[in-house]
């Protein structure tokens, strides 16, 4: 606290100011285009270490039966270092060895990240190894040389990374649900590679996935904490000789160019068209992070690749699992819809966490799933919502783990856990909420948007996901202006709209241990929860 003296006080020199409510602060953003239609966006905060990241319209929903896998070796084959093994891609110019040697003199992380709508190649380092890690990445992206040997050891490491994975019920059975939900295509594409393609994978493949899917129009460069021109002059001297060719019939933009407001070298600039400025963030986390669309309607490229939620059931029997599992899930909003950010606090308000995870205030203890299901029924050991969001849809829902017991009497049983989920969701339908619920649960949202970009890492990735899904960046004041915005009324009208009795939404429900569901569709009507 700042010390006055005394005497100053006392003649009336100094009058204390009244305190101003904090707000939130938006860094200010930078976005230009290169003539081969790459976005190059920064944001200018302080600190000690530099982020840049390459973002890149692409992943597993692009991917078709005779694709499959791709995207997951893609992933591997970049400059990955993983617990206990590490795997770095040679490159045209670099020999392994050569780029390990480059990667550790970075003094930071570089690494390559794959999922359903987004392949990232992100550094985080010391200011003056930008130019190395822009050399890197774009080594790593245009002169890869997929050797056999390379290969045959991701294949090796592909089979044991599926091993542990599939051994772990919380990791697989999200993977398993979204199959379920969207028939195994697009959206219900696999992000691993499945088993029986892992030999299939060779050199051409790879090479014309990324000739089809990494084109520059689908990039954005984005850094943090990096000087704008210094990372527009980096991207044109490592990404230039990638050429810009029209798609037929692509989809019609809808962001709006803004006023340019930034010196930018005219060699790198489109002669028909000016840098533009653009002022937009990712919306967060779990909660609000997209992977999503080029220009904010339709992705480039792809009107054939639209995902159909069906719905469904399916049971993975494991009579020998230490916990045995449910999940429920309903098809949500895509993240342009004006409800996402309703949905997006319905799952702040059911919460949930592990048993002993809850942890203090803020943490859990005061949500829905754990006030009324984990302090009740003893035999839960995990429950929690969820939601994932995607361009054009989401998955949100409801998940359980709980102890199996050789008795029925103990309420230990898929069948007898699904009411306790199923009543959560009705009570969204029926009853509103009281507004120091829905309070709560707005203000941890905007904590958790505003305290994930903490992180440099996070920040630069926020940047370019925004990018690749509206063309800007939305600042966290605009997000959680629209937070505010929602109200107990708002919230019911969206959990009608999402899984009401007349919603015609069917819901997907995975289950795993000794016995399946049973007549789960009575569940369901009894509650008036869904359309079976």
């Amino acid at each position: 606290m700042r010390r006055v003296p005394y005497g100053l006080v006392r003649r009336g020199v100094y009058r204390p100011q009244p305190r101003r409510a904090s707000t939130v602060s938006n860094p200010p953003v930078q976005i230009t285009t290169l003539s081969n239609k790459i976005r190059v966006a920064t944001e200018s905060t302080p600190g000690h270490f530099s982020s840049v990241g390459l973002y890149i319209d692409a992943g597993s929903r692009y991917e078709d039966p005779s694709t499959s896998g791709v995207s997951h070796f893609l992933d591997r084959m970049a400059f990955k270092v993983r617990t206990l093994i590490s795997f770095l891609q040679s490159t045209d110019s670099m020999s392994d060895a050569e780029m390990s040697t480059a990667i550790n003199s970075l003094g930071g992380q570089i690494a390559c990240s794959s999922s359903r709508e987004t392949i990232m190649y992100q550094s985080s380092h010391f200011h003056q190894a930008t130019p190395l890690a822009m050399s890197l990445i774009s080594d790593t992206l245009q002169n890869a040389s997929f050797l056999e040997e390379e290969l045959e050891a991701q294949r090796d490491a592909a089979r044991y990374e599926i091993r542990e994975i599939n051994a772990k019920p919380e990791m697989i059975l999200p993977e398993i649900l979204h199959m379920v939900a969207y028939g195994g295509t697009g959206l219900g594409n696999p992000l691993l590679c499945p088993e029986d393609r892992i030999d299939v994978i060779d050199r051409p493949m790879l090479r014309n996935f990324m000739k089809e899917w990494y084109r520059p129009e689908r990039m954005v460069i984005a850094g943090a904490g990096v000087d704008h021109l210094e990372l527009v002059e980096l991207a044109d001297k490592y990404f230039s000789s990638l050429k810009y060719t029209p798609v037929e019939n692509p989809a019609p933009s809808t962001a709006r160019p803004a006023s340019l407001n930034t010196q930018v070298p005219p060699h790198v600039l489109a002669a028909s068209s000016p840098s533009l400025m653009k002022s937009l963030t990712r919306a967060a986390s779990s909660y609000l992070y997209p992977n999503l669309s080029l220009n904010g309607t339709q992705r480039v490229g792809s009107s054939h690749l639209g995902s159909t939620y069906t719905g469904g059931h399916h049971h993975i029997f494991d009579p020998d699992a230490e916990f045995h599992h449910i999940y429920i899930a309903f098809e949500g909003v895509g993240i342009h819809d004006a409800d996402i950010y309703d949905l997006a606090t319905m799952q702040v308000l059911l919460g949930g966490g592990g048993s002993f995870s809850a942890g203090g205030p803020g943490k859990g203890m005061y949500s829905r799933l754990y006030t009324h299901i984990l302090n009740h029924h003893t035999q839960i050991d995990h429950c929690a919502s969820f939601h994932h969001i995607y361009t054009d849809s989401s998955l949100f829902g409801l998940f359980a783990s709980f102890i199996p017991a050789e008795s029925t009497r103990h309420g230990n049983t898929a069948a007898q856990i699904l009411p306790h989920l199923v009543h959560q969701l009705s009570l969204l339908l029926y009853r509103p909420v009281p507004e120091s619920e829905l309070n709560r649960a707005k203000n941890q949202l905007k904590s958790s948007l505003a305290m994930a970009l903490e992180s440099r890492a996070v920040e630069v990735e926020d940047l370019g996901r925004q990018l690749l899904v509206h063309n800007r960046k939305v600042p966290v004041s605009e997000m959680s202006e629209k937070i505010d915005q929602v109200t107990p009324e708002s919230l019911q009208r969206v959990a009608l709209r999402i899984f009401g009795p007349q919603s015609d939404s069917k819901p997907t429900i995975v289950t795993m241990g000794r016995e399946d569901i049973g007549n789960w569709e009575s569940t369901f009507k009894k509650y008036d929860v869904g359309s079976p």
